[in-house]
């Protein structure tokens, strides 16, 4: 086993469901302190994080990423304990093999052989790591790049080593991601019996007609870089559970993944416009999960592209879809971002995995694009 997949086993094996580290933090701050990285943990509420640099000048290159993941479910579900890393079929299987923590040993393990040959390397290069990326997010790489403000440290180049390929290691690149905006919308009614209908409102009809248009509204076209934005009803709720009365009040939960053709303010006061056009009694609760953002063509997206050419002679796409990640956090501090890692086809499924001669090869790209930046 290669020093990569061995560092890899051995986060998969620290079950650091969100958002609990397990451990995983401490074990990644001693391999960086052995080739001359500064460990800063960073702990706020329940969260870790960890902020790890070498050296002090500009340029600033940061790998990115999160050592928590998500629950594994059923235990009956996996062919092997998700916390026990296992290969078999050349394959690592357990949580977490593809989402992050292979990226994460990857990145470890590229600056341990970028910086045996490179020690006295340009500008600094430097890892921000949270156990609150597949939680809420409040605690995590937000909190660590407010902290990182208020000392003046500016990030250029910032690599999240998120599951981002599709067929083979290094075939997509993200490098930007949709908004996400969310809505908690409650319909008011007046409950009743369904005998007696004209002695009720029911918000459930009442609201059918403003979802449909809502659904089938065209937000904008998208632009060059984002496929158009779209809504979607996540949940809907109503009723007391009785076949025989009308419900008194609809709660639904939407999302809309939005391009940089759209805003929050303006797609808040569509939808706003559309209830009202329906007269319905209403309320919604909103929240922004993370803003639009792209890193266009430049050092960062061409060194990553030149590195994948150089060592697995693939030309990397470059995608702004899928959901949100850490990057929303990062990109509105002036950096260029770009995500890349392993396979996303078992992401949060049972026996998730990462193919083992792949992780080898994302530790060799990750390596490349310091060497193309950096030495």
């Amino acid at each position: 086993m290669s020093e990569t997949i061995e560092l890899a086993k051995a986060l998969i094996e620290r079950a650091s469901v969100t958002p609990d580290d397990a451990g995983c933090q401490p074990l990644i701050a001693a391999r960086l302190q052995a080739i001359g990285f500064d460990s800063e943990p960073l702990r706020f509420g329940e969260v870790d994080n960890l902020w790890a640099r070498r050296g002090s000048a500009s340029p600033l290159f940061v790998f990115a990423g999160h050592t928590d993941v998500v629950p594994p479910g059923p235990l009956a579900d996996w062919d092997s304990d998700p916390f026990t890393a296992t290969t078999r079929a050349g394959c690592l299987y357990g949580r977490g093999a593809a989402d992050m923590k292979s990226s994460i040993a990857a990145m470890v393990t590229a600056c341990e052989r970028f910086i045996d040959r490179h020690a006295g390397h340009r500008g600094s290069i430097a890892f921000l790591l949270t156990s609150d990326e597949e939680g809420p997010s409040v605690d995590g790489t937000v909190k660590v790049i407010e902290h990182l403000k208020t000392r003046g440290e500016q990030i250029d180049w910032c690599l999240v080593g998120e599951p981002t390929s599709r067929e083979h290691t290094g075939d997509v690149i993200k490098n930007g991601r949709r908004g996400s905006l969310n809505g908690v919308l409650r319909v008011y009614g007046q409950q009743g019996h369904v005998a007696y209908p004209q002695l009720a409102d029911n918000p459930v009809h009442r609201a059918a007609p403003a979802l449909a248009e809502l659904v089938a509204a065209e937000w904008d076209a998208g632009n060059a870089h984002f496929p158009p934005t779209t809504f979607q009803i996540s949940n809907i709720n109503a009723g007391t559970g009785a076949e025989n009365v009308i419900p008194g009040e609809l709660h639904i939960l939407f999302n809309l993944r939005f391009s940089t053709q759209s805003t929050p303010e303006s797609i808040r006061s569509r939808v706003h416009a559309i209830l009202d056009r329906h007269n319905l009694d209403y309320s919604i609760d909103w929240k922004i999960s993370g803003l639009p953002f792209i890193t266009p063509a430049g050092e960062l997206v061409d060194a990553a592209r030149r590195a994948i050419r150089s060592i697995s002679g693939i030309e990397a796409e470059l995608s702004a879809s899928g959901g949100t990640s850490d990057g929303r956090f990062i990109a509105p501090t002036g950096a260029q971002v770009v995500e890349l890692g392993p396979l996303n086809a078992t992401i949060h499924k049972t026996n998730e995995c990462v193919n083992l001669a792949e992780l080898d090869t994302l530790s060799s790209i990750y390596e490349r694009i310091l060497e193309l930046l950096l030495a």
